[in-house]
């Protein structure tokens, strides 16, 4: 080495052990350990100690050059890789707890192994040991595999790292990723070439003192920078890559170097022998199209950076699966979303029509209108059900081996314009598929592609069942509606045929009676009315015709009592005031009517049915009271106005029901108190008329 570059590297030396010190010294100074001694902290301090150590032992062995020194400049310059390896193996061990961190066991043996090989790597010259050959060589292999460990962890950690934690662990990783990749290739040409390169060697401390200030920069940023770093919970391994790479030329130089030395005086010609071997290894890996298929589709999968941008595909898709008014239109968004994501411009949905076990076409997007449906049993669904691959027809009928034994259907082969085929699955059930027109552009297919296509048809498939049972719950409250309004409709048509029955059974023995006739016309004049309103109640709705009204709650009163005058039994009623509610005056005479003979048939002919009217609270009061037979708190709470419950024998339980649903309607309530065997007593709260029709004189008093 010429005096000008033991000159340089002298230098060298000096600043990188005065720049670690320093920095080592401005973080005692801060007080790292001062709070807490946690191991990354300890760990940071040892790797900038030793760097310095490293740095002025080079410089005293420039000055005077004894094996001594030389051994502690190498020893300094192993464990501070061992200090960062702990550093950065803490931070990937610190949530070891959370799930979804990457096992980092096997990395700690190995930085353990690497640690422990460099270091007897150098004692072995000092201790006389030379059964392992040339002990500068193996010194070299175990220097140039320090930094490339070092690479796979400090991209671990930096890939993983929170965004919040990224700002501030950045300096640091660019830092030690300057120094690592410079040791990287100064260890590694050297073991290639059998030297090293002596100008990159004077300048070695030089650039490792250049990495301090980006160092010290993580360390402004935050007075507890080490405490905030933090990995994502979601973390995984990506470090194939360089670890691939560092093995590869850990493997090739520890080859060549064994068959050199070991070859005796073959060696030199066994070492072409084999790098020959190695070039025309990679020449048939560069000339095998499944393996670099298999090479390309598995780096490209984990490694490198994916074609699409997931969230905004996916937020994307969203929106346009959100867009919808109608079944037909979430057909076609659907459609779209997935076409949109290839540049495809036309394609068609299959779905299955309740009851049928065909698909059939649901919603098409500037594809041509078909009636061929498909059995949901014939081989293509079979094989969509069970793969859930994303079928290319392109691919298919160049090399359909890849496909087993599917069979696709005519209609299928037979349109033109086919290009995809994506299965739209809902756990182990195929609910569709979606058939996508040929992109614009040419369009690769890959792995990425498809594992894109599945995982969208899934949600698709998710919004489309979720559309369907959507339409089926309507429709089966359409018929509930129905069904409830039809229960109303036979609840009045009971009564009205009873009223009738009554009257015939009357008419055998009264036919002569001129009073009796006269009321027998009313009563069928009444009965055809009621039937009126029923048909139109049917046609228009559960709802009565007409506006709520000003009713007379006193005259109601004073018809069912005659009522029930007419059937032989007596209603006691007390009028307190002249009161007027709110509401249908048909609707309240028969819930009124429904009430009163409640209590009649729970109440034996020698009992006693009672029905006070009167206000209270601002609102109209009417109170039913028996002596009947009364009923329990748990019928009371659980059945009684429930839809078809009922203790009678030719009930159907839909009075109480539909006398509780209109005056929460109208705004009353109903409270219900009752003693078995002692009797009941139903309160009817309803809002007055008057309440309504005094404000309006007010209003117009203000005008």
């Amino acid at each position: 080495m010429s005096d000008g570059s033991l000159t340089l590297t002298a230098w060298s030396y000096g600043l990188a052990g005065l720049a670690y010190s320093a920095f080592a010294l401005r973080l005692l100074q801060l007080g790292l350990l001062q709070a807490d001694r946690q191991l990354s902290k300890v760990a940071v301090l040892a790797a900038l100690g030793l760097s310095a150590l490293w740095g002025w032992f080079g410089l005293l062995f420039l000055q005077f050059p004894t094996p001594a020194l030389l051994l502690l400049s190498a020893l300094s310059d192993q464990l501070r890789y061992a200090s960062w390896f702990v550093f950065l193996l803490t931070l990937l061990r610190r949530d070891q707890s959370a799930p979804g961190l990457p096992d980092v066991s096997w990395m700690t043996g190995l930085s353990a192994a690497l640690t422990a090989l460099a270091v007897v790597a150098l004692l072995l010259p000092a201790l006389g040991i030379g059964w392992l050959g040339d002990s500068a060589q193996l010194i070299l292999l175990s220097a140039m595999a320090l930094p490339v460990f070092g690479m796979v962890l400090l991209e671990q950690v930096f890939r993983n790292a929170t965004d919040d934690s990224r700002w501030n662990i950045k300096p640091l990783s660019l830092g030690l990723a300057g120094t690592f990749l410079f040791d990287l290739y100064l260890f590694s040409q050297a073991v290639l070439f059998n030297r090293p390169d002596q100008d990159a060697l004077s300048i070695r401390g030089g650039i490792h003192a250049l990495m301090v200030p980006l160092l010290l920069m993580s360390s402004t940023r935050r007075s507890d920078w080490i405490a905030k770093i933090h990995l994502s919970p979601k973390a995984a391994f990506h470090s194939a890559t360089l670890l691939m790479a560092g093995a590869y030329l850990i493997f090739i130089s520890g080859v060549g170097y064994y068959v050199r030395y070991f070859g005796g005086e073959w060696g030199r010609a066994l070492q072409l022998g084999l790098v020959f071997l190695a070039l025309i290894a990679l020449m048939m890996l560069a000339l095998s199209g499944s393996l670099r298929a298999r090479l390309r589709v598995f780096l490209g999968k984990h490694f490198f950076r994916y074609r699409y941008d997931y969230r905004e595909e996916w937020l994307k898709f969203t929106r346009t699966l959100s867009v919808k008014n109608s079944p037909q239109e979430m057909g076609q968004q659907v459609i779209r979303g997935l076409a949109d994501m290839l540049e495809s411009p036309a394609g068609g949905l299959w779905l299955r029509n309740k009851g049928e076990g065909a698909f059939s076409q649901m919603a098409r997007w500037n594809l041509a209108q078909t009636a061929e449906k498909e059995d949901m049993n014939s081989p293509m669904c079979q094989f969509m059900m069970t793969s859930g691959w994303v079928i290319n027809l392109e691919e298919f009928r160049s090399f359909n081996r890849r496909y087993g034994q599917l069979q696709l259907p005519v209609w299928l082969q037979q349109m033109p314009r086919a290009w995809l085929l994506v299965p739209l699955t809902m756990g182990p059930d195929l609910i569709g598929f979606v058939v996508l027109a040929s992109a614009r552009t040419r369009v690769d297919v890959n792995w990425e592609v498809n594992d894109l296509l599945k995982t969208a048809g899934q949600q698709a498939a998710s919004y489309l069942a979720q559309m369907q049972a959507t339409e089926a719950l309507l429709e089966v409250r359409k018929f509930d509606a129905f069904n409830r309004m039809s229960a109303f409709v036979v609840h009045d048509l009971k009564n009205i045929i009873t009223q009738l029955s009554l009257m015939m059974k009357n008419a055998k023995r009264l036919a002569n009676n001129p009073e009796f006739q006269q009321d027998m016309l009313m009563t069928v004049e009444n009965s055809l009315d009621r039937m009126r309103q029923l048909m139109l109640q049917l046609r228009e709705g559960a709802a009565p015709p007409g506006t709520a009204l000003g009713v007379d709650l006193g005259a109601i009163i004073a018809r069912v009592a005659g009522v029930a005058a007419v059937r032989g039994r007596k209603l006691e009623f007390e009028l307190l005031d002249s009161v007027a509610a709110r509401g249908h005056e048909e609707r309240l005479e028969r819930i009124i009517g429904h009430v009163v003979q409640n209590a009649f048939d729970a109440t034996d002919p020698s009992g006693r049915v009672s029905l006070k009217l009167d206000r209270s609270a601002g609102m109209a009061r009417m109170v039913v009271t028996d002596t009947g037979h009364g009923m329990s708190p748990e019928f009371i709470r659980d059945r009684l106005f429930k839809p078809f419950q009922t203790t009678k024998q030719a009930g159907m339980g839909i009075g109480a029901f539909e006398s509780f649903q209109y005056v929460q309607e109208l705004g009353g309530k109903i409270d219900v108190q009752s003693q078995q065997n002692q009797g009941t007593s139903v309160t009817i709260m309803l809002p007055l008329f008057e309440n309504q029709k005094h404000s309006d004189l007010l209003a117009m008093k203000a005008q």
